[in-house]
């Protein structure tokens, strides 16, 4: 792949246009109010543009052009095939315009150039993708009964679904949701976070020209108290699929349960752990994973390994690899191909960041490597070592580039320490012994354990957590579940 040179992208930055108004029913359009917010570049605080700010009254116009066209038919009763050409061709528009997506995405949110044109973008696009060659090949049931009747078991579209997603991997995480959600035969109403979306809004207008009818999607800008609240009170959405933190799936819950019983999913917070066992086969290899488990996107991943559970007798041996292996990240302009790590998202996050950091020393912890050194809203590799379990940077979510270690000498305290937590979304475990990867990946309370890797998978496998890590599953032909419900059809027969 050709990731051109810093000159090349900011030549296209200067001469980007950008798409600042809601999409709905097909066509831009401003708020009601015409009210907008500021978008900025966290990489240099420079302003990108104002964009549209959709408030209660906003969110009703999307859910009605939602809701009409989800009973006009015309997608929701298309056939699986039609739908799924549609989608192919918006896949195929977002492959066109790759280059645009990706410095959109690297503009709003300071992500390294390289990052988004070889891992968010075509994530996105491989979604959709996937999703349109899978509907038509999804089956339904015939009960056994008896010969007195015969009972068919379908799978229709749910209707009306609202998709609230984060700010860390914009388009991606929006295709998990949109991919299925569409796909299936439902209108979607997608809210962006409000610090990452622009490459939502401009998906808009391709998928207008793929062919989805007006109101099957639907974009809408704004923060979450106003447009994400007005949308979970909705009484005519019917699911709400969420990726974000777990206060406020919290609250999604609640405003679910005030209104119409919606359903809700969410994959919500981690604070996963990633175990070095003494036998683990290839210490280097191990070290080079650890460290993108943690420093990819600056951090700002919610299965991250932010926990490094390491054998005692390995420790010093390990964190010599592992710093070795930190090296490779550095913060540089996201417009720079060469750039490994870019910003994290704003200076408020910049500063919890900052603060866990400080906190984690306060009670203790030993500062192994300082990121603090960096300027704006840059922060390099920090990794704290002899941390305990009830410590904050141990037990919180920090959402940036920092590793909390702790060592132990059994497997057993290994479990108990990786398991003493309110999340479960991700585990790592790195050992030679089959008999303890069994073992661990079957008492490990995560949606995920990954052996002698960490955070690899594609489509075919579902993604999402236990405990407060959330419900439901993206990716693989498990997320249809979600937007779809199960109907009985019961014939007798004479």
């Amino acid at each position: 792949m050709a990731y051109q040179d810093k000159a090349y992208w900011a030549s296209k930055a200067d001469g980007l246009k950008i798409e600042h108004r809601l999409f709905i029913d097909g066509r831009y359009q401003e708020a009601d109010d015409e009210g907008c917010f500021p978008v900025s570049n966290p990489a240099n605080e420079q302003l990108l543009t104002q964009i549209s700010r959709a408030r209660e009254v906003d969110v009703d116009a999307a859910v009605r052009a939602a809701r009409h066209r989800f009973e006009q038919g015309d997608w929701s009763q298309a056939s699986p095939s039609a739908r799924k050409q549609v989608l192919l061709r918006l896949a195929e528009l977002m492959e066109q315009h790759k280059e645009e997506l990706a410095l959109l995405e690297t503009l709003d949110t300071g992500k390294p150039i390289r990052h988004s044109l070889r891992d968010d973008i075509p994530g996105a696009i491989r979604t959709i993708r996937w999703y349109a060659e899978a509907v038509d090949k999804v089956y339904g049931e015939i009960a056994p009964t008896g010969n007195e009747a015969l009972a068919l078991i379908t799978r229709e579209p749910i209707g009306v679904v609202a998709a609230i997603v984060p700010w860390n991997f914009p388009l991606l995480l929006a295709c998990w949701k949109l991919g299925p959600a569409l796909a299936a035969g439902n209108s979607v109403v997608l809210k962006p976070s409000e610090k990452s979306s622009l490459t939502a809004i401009r998906l808009g207008a391709l998928a207008q020209e793929a062919g989805l009818p007006d109101g099957a999607l639907n974009i809408l800008s704004g923060f979450g108290h106003e447009a994400g609240k007005a949308l979970a009170l909705h009484g005519d959405v019917d699911c709400l699929t969420f990726t974000g933190s777990t206060g406020v799936g919290r609250l999604l819950l609640e405003y679910a349960g005030r209104s119409n019983m919606k359903r809700v999913w969410l994959e919500a917070g981690g604070k996963s752990a990633n175990i070095i066992f003494a036998d683990c086969p290839d210490l280097a290899k191990a070290a080079r994973a650890s460290a993108a488990g943690i420093f990819y996107n600056q951090g700002q991943v919610c299965i991250a390994g932010t926990r490094l559970l390491i054998e005692h007798s390995i420790k010093d041996a390990f964190l010599s690899e592992l710093k070795k292996a930190a090296a490779d990240f550095k913060p540089m302009d996201p417009l720079d191909p060469e750039s490994t790590m870019g910003t994290l998202i704003d200076s408020d996050h910049h500063g919890s960041v900052c603060r866990y950091i400080s906190e984690g020393l306060e009670e203790g912890a030993l500062l192994a490597l300082d990121g603090r050194d960096q300027t704006g809203n840059f922060m390099g590799p920090t990794v704290l070592e002899g941390v305990r379990p009830n410590m904050a940077v141990s037990r919180e979510e920090i959402f940036g580039p920092v590793l909390a270690v702790t060592t132990f000498t059994t497997e057993q305290e290994a479990l108990t320490l990786a398991n003493d937590c309110k999340y479960g979304l991700g585990a790592g475990v790195w050992t030679r012994d089959l008999n303890r990867a069994h073992r661990m990946a079957r008492r490990l309370k995560a949606g995920s354990v990954f052996i002698n890797n960490y955070n690899d998978g594609d489509m075919t496998v579902p993604f999402g957590g236990v405990k407060q890590s959330g419900n439901g599953r993206d990716k693989s032909l498990h997320a249809l579940e979600k937007f779809t419900e199960l109907k009985t059809t019961w014939l007798a027969l004479d």
